[in-house]
């Protein structure tokens, strides 16, 4: 099973408040904050969306 880290990098100021609710959706909410998800069509989506808001890398651990 591979999983998907991500970690906000940016702030939510200034943003419109439908990508503040993909960011929330994620589990993340303030800058450095990371969130471990099983990689996914869905995750992947949330994550395209808000690219610009995140880092993020493959993982199989």
């Amino acid at each position: 099973m591979s999983y998907i880290v991500v970690t906000q990098s940016r702030s939510l100021i200034s943003e419109p408040a439908n990508l503040r609710r993909v960011v929330k959706g994620l589990g993340l909410g303030r800058i450095g904050k990371t969130k471990k998800h099983k990689d996914n069509n869905c995750i992947r989506g949330m994550i395209n969306k808000v690219k610009h808001l995140v880092k993020y890398e493959l993982t199989t651990k």
